[in-house]
């Protein structure tokens, strides 16, 4: 499915690198005996029209880290930048702003508001940052995702598939430098995921958006360009041009020992 997000002179030329973090740190908790790290330390580097799927056990920091890199909760230390610039600083407002420029959302359980049309929906964002509505550019992207005939319809008249792929026209509409998708198929039957699996992959191999997925399923992984590999808080593996079996057999292994500060592939560093 060919899509169409990007047009010439819409913003400023992207920097190579979509994402860094720079030991981030976050701990939930008051602290004490019923402190939890979360994130301990991580650092890693995306580049631009990149895929990456986030994986790891439960309680391992795998929401944590998208939450903190989308800037939806603050680190306690380290830094975070996107597109070159630094989302770290400042007060929530700018925040928000921040978000609203340079950020897409596509959530598992597709935060839709229901009074609202597929159409509507879509121009949200644009409509909340106080930019202009180009009505005739969501009708495109909408086609593209295959909703052209679905402009009027409320969510409770969709399937769950199309659901999803209406959260990421809304997530593209903004023409956002990263994408964070949390579970975007965990809701999905085997066909709509592997079609939204598909216009992800499409939004970056194409038209040079960078996607970072939290996913547990390997099959879902396996779409992704590489796969980050989290446990205990701490970036412990990364998996070029994965494969469904070589995923979850690399699951299967994630309590084994893994030198803190051993050097991943592309700037990622494990626990550094």
């Amino acid at each position: 499915m060919t899509m169409s997000f990007l047009r010439r002179g819409d913003r400023p030329a992207p920097s190579a690198e979509a994402l860094r973090l720079v030991s981030v740190t976050k701990v939930h908790g008051a602290g004490g005996e019923n402190a939890v790290t979360a994130l301990d330390g991580v650092s890693l580097s995306l580049r631009t029209g990149s895929f990456t799927a986030v994986m790891g056990p439960s309680g391992s920091g795998k929401s944590t880290l998208l939450q903190c890199a989308a800037g939806l909760d603050r680190p306690d230390r380290g830094i975070i930048m996107v597109d070159g610039e630094e989302m770290t600083g400042g007060n929530e407002t700018e925040l928000a702003k921040f978000r609203r420029r340079r950020i897409g959302f596509v959530f598992q359980q597709y935060n839709l508001l229901p009074t609202l049309t597929v159409a509507q929906n879509t121009t949200l964002p644009l409509r909340l940052a106080g930019r202009r509505v180009d009505r005739k550019r969501a009708r495109e992207i909408l086609a593209q995702v295959g909703l052209a005939d679905r402009l009027h319809h409320r969510p409770d008249q969709l399937s769950g598939g199309q659901r999803q792929r209406v959260a990421i026209a809304r997530a593209l509409v903004t023409e956002p430098s990263v994408v964070f998708a949390d579970e975007p198929t965990g809701a999905l039957d085997t066909r709509s995921a592997r079609d939204v699996l598909e216009l992800l992959q499409d939004a970056v191999h194409i038209h040079r958006r960078t996607v970072v997925m939290v996913t547990h399923d390997p099959v879902a992984a396996s779409y992704a360009d590489a796969v980050l590999f989290l446990a205990d808080g701490r970036l412990v593996g990364r998996m070029d041009d994965p494969r469904a079996d070589a995923v979850a057999e690399r699951l299967a292994h994630l309590g084994d020992e893994v030198p803190i500060g051993r050097p991943l592939a592309d700037g990622v560093r494990a626990g550094v």
